[in-house]
């Protein structure tokens, strides 16, 4: 009982909120906010200063919360470790998503996963990039899952997949009938593009003015579903991963045009948080997700011709 109200107390702080530790935990926040009150009680002092809005930990519970951490950190490894003893993959894992991966994308992983690990409870989220980054680091989330992954600082990063960028159009443009194109045959094209502040923008830009491309830039939005939504209803053309088309190609709502003078991708990578334990059930649900790409890209090159590829290859950049 008394791990189950630390857990929780460390939950609540993670969060920085008590009803989303509430639903996370399934329970009412009256119910959590007893169970602290229980915890404080047990303890003789006041933990968390609910007169504040929002709440501030005391001196008391920010040196409880550091100690508590930690020590839950090291119990729940050696749960882990022992279970792995006797084969068993059992506990949670919380996964956060950036938004253009997306639920269609996810599905099928989750639906692996939960087929090989049924004693697992995997838990799948999606928020902008920033906040992946900011729920890995507080520890509210196991793994992040994002683009121009960033390695470094409180995060690490393992690789997975690189996704092929292409030229999209509405079906009734005057390009949607192309095959293939070059980059400057978007020049002087209305152009939907994403916001300044993301990666994405500054490489495709950069794209842009190495090939002498100009294109009109009628709107800017801050992620791939918006994007694809005014491509769709004939604000512009755009360029978006293959991998995130699936839908609108299967309606043939949107076009896909492959880049034929340059390689453009997208890095997608899993980041967790640097020196922090991994469960078996973290650690499998990686694994899964390299082999699907892994596999993939096997049948790929089985399909692929032999000789290499002659298009000039764009260099992916950091995080923003």
């Amino acid at each position: 009982m008394a791990l189950r109200s630390i857990e929780l107390f460390c939950d609540i702080v993670a969060h920085h909120s008590f009803s989303k530790a509430a639903e996370a935990w399934g329970l009412s926040q009256p119910a959590v906010s007893q169970a602290l009150q229980q915890l404080e009680e047990r303890l003789g002092i006041e933990l968390i200063d609910r007169s504040k809005r929002p709440f501030e930990l005391t001196a008391a519970g920010r040196f409880y919360y550091e100690r508590c951490s930690r020590l839950l950190d090291e119990f729940h490894a050696v749960e882990d470790d022992v279970q792995s003893l006797g084969g068993k993959v059992a506990g949670r894992v919380r996964v956060v998503s950036i938004y253009s991966v997306g639920l269609l994308q996810m599905k099928k992983y989750v639906a692996l996963y939960q087929a090989a690990y049924p004693e697992v409870d995997l838990h799948l989220d999606y928020a902008h990039p920033d906040e992946v980054y900011a729920r890995v680091v507080r520890e509210e989330a196991d793994l992040g899952i994002v683009s121009f992954p960033k390695d470094g600082g409180e995060v690490s990063c393992v690789e997975w997949q690189r996704q092929e960028m292409v030229a999209v159009t509405a079906s009734g443009h005057p390009l949607a009938t192309q095959p293939s194109l070059k980059l400057r045959d978007l020049d002087g094209q209305d152009f939907v593009a994403f916001t300044p502040d993301l990666t994405i923008r500054r490489i495709t830009d950069k794209l842009f003015k190495r090939h002498k491309v100009a294109v009109n830039i009628v709107h800017q939005f801050d992620n791939i579903e918006n994007v694809k939504r005014a491509v769709e209803i004939g604000l512009g053309v755009s360029l978006l991963p293959l991998d995130t088309l699936r839908r609108e190609l299967e309606f043939q709502t949107l076009r896909a045009i492959l880049l034929k003078d340059v390689t453009f991708e997208r890095p997608l990578g899993i980041v967790h948080k640097r020196h922090k334990h991994l469960s078996t059930a973290a650690e499998k649900f990686i694994e899964l997700l390299q082999a699907d790409v892994d596999a993939r890209d096997e049948r790929n090159e089985a399909r692929s011709p032999a000789a290499a590829d002659q298009r000039e290859p764009v260099l992916a950049g950091t995080r923003r």
